[in-house]
């Protein structure tokens, strides 16, 4: 027999090897364990389960030295047992502590968020902003109908600004948002990269002249003779050989003469329509919206007179500029996160009283509320149309963003 501090170095020796494994699996089950329930396992179950890993691990040692699980090795076998416990219950108390260390929610949002670059940011009355800037071309959305390219030109050489303490995934929300809203978009996918460039990529509404029709009405389209300015949207008679017809204007497009300054001989050059806002005048063709009864009436007629009716003064801007004549201004807003009204209803935030402004209206949830009373909510990203002072829009501003 060898002597006892033999022993000893050999009982370190078998505990080592053999402790391995259990001290592995001690921490890979207080680590799941506490993470999973947020409970630690007792630590006489780690023992249990340790000394079961480590009897096999020993038995499977003692089949290639059969000498290890002799009688007189009792001290080595003793020694080897208490170096497999303690690393297993320090490995177990290892991995609880790493579980309550590590955030439990984690999302692949928060693991891949991006952020701005400090060089584009632009301190703006002590806030920091970044102006997003549209780099190609805005492209076509597969399966829906092109972008006109007046709303290609007006996406492209926009001025877009937004805060810049967001992460880029909700610019390129807030952004997309935006576009869609301003220029009536079907959908809108944008990307954004670290120096806040612009990937835009657009789609018209399905509809176009069938979209701007009322319901019950149908479309004609006639020549005559168009007054300067006319445009989508102005009331009309027209008077033909059947009789009169009232009707509003759908689509205008003038006769102008395509003239070849190449070819100046050319006196018989063909007449080509162009389509404009407004009309320039002259002979040309436009499109009206009718009741169905009416559509007879016209067809079969020619027509004698076109006249443009008044529509008399708009109520709504002769009261935007009351309001301005009282120093009130509008103001249109973004929520932003953890503001006050993230979350809440404007009756719990109570923004009359402390911000002194009214919310004329909110887009909430992808869709308009007018006028809205105290238990409409709100969120961040939501779209908030506010009237008030300057200074306290500014203040109201602010608070939100």
């Amino acid at each position: 027999m060898a002597s006892l501090p033999v022993e000893v170095v050999y009982g370190l020796y078998f505990g080592i090897l053999t402790g391995l494994v259990p001290a592995a699996v001690a921490w890979l089950f207080g680590f799941g364990f506490r993470y999973v329930t947020g409970v630690t396992i007792p630590g006489l179950a780690v023992v249990v389960f340790s000394v079961a890993i480590a009897g096999a691990s020993g038995g499977l040692m003692a089949l290639t030295d059969p000498t290890i699980t002799q009688s007189d090795n009792q001290v080595r076998l003793t020694v080897a047992l208490l170096v497999v416990l303690m690393g297993a219950l320090y490995a177990h108390n290892r991995g609880d502590a790493f579980a309550n260390e590590i955030p439990r929610k984690m999302s692949l949002r928060k693991l891949t968020e991006r952020t701005l670059s400090t060089d584009v940011v632009e301190l703006v009355g002590g806030r920091g902003q970044v102006r997003v800037t549209v780099t190609r071309e805005v492209e076509d959305i597969e399966g829906y109908p092109p972008v006109p390219f007046e709303v290609r030109n007006g996406i492209r050489d926009g001025e877009w600004t937004f805060p810049a303490d967001i992460p880029l995934v909700e610019l390129e929300s807030r952004f997309a948002d935006r576009l869609q809203t301003d220029f009536d978009l079907v959908a809108v996918e944008v990307e954004i990269d670290e120096q806040a460039r612009a990937t835009v990529a657009a789609a018209a509404p399905l509809g176009g002249l069938s979209k701007r029709l009322p319901a019950g009405k149908r479309a004609v389209s006639l020549d005559a003779l168009v007054p300067t300015g006319l445009a989508r949207g102005d009331d009309v008679v027209v008077a033909t050989d059947g009789g009169t017809v009232s009707a509003s204007v759908v689509g205008v497009a003038s006769m102008t003469e395509s003239i070849d300054e190449d070819d100046d001989e050319d006196d018989d050059a063909p007449k080509t329509q162009s389509r404009a806002p407004t009309a320039t005048g002259g002979e040309g063709r436009v499109t009206i919206a009718v009741d169905r009864t009416d559509v007879e009436t016209l067809l079969g007629s020619d027509v004698k007179q076109f006249v443009v009716g008044s529509r008399g003064v708009r109520r709504e801007f002769e009261l935007v500029s009351l309001l301005r004549r009282a120093g009130t201004r509008f103001s249109r807003l973004t929520v932003g996160e953890e503001s006050p009204l993230d979350g809440v209803t404007l009756g719990d935030v109570g923004v009359r009283d402390a911000y002194g402004v009214a919310v004329l209206a909110v887009r909430h949830g992808g869709s308009w509320t007018i006028a809205p009373r105290g238990d409409q909510d709100v969120s961040a990203g939501d779209t908030v149309y506010a009237v008030g002072s300057r200074t306290e829009l500014a203040a109201f501003e602010g608070a939100i963003a």
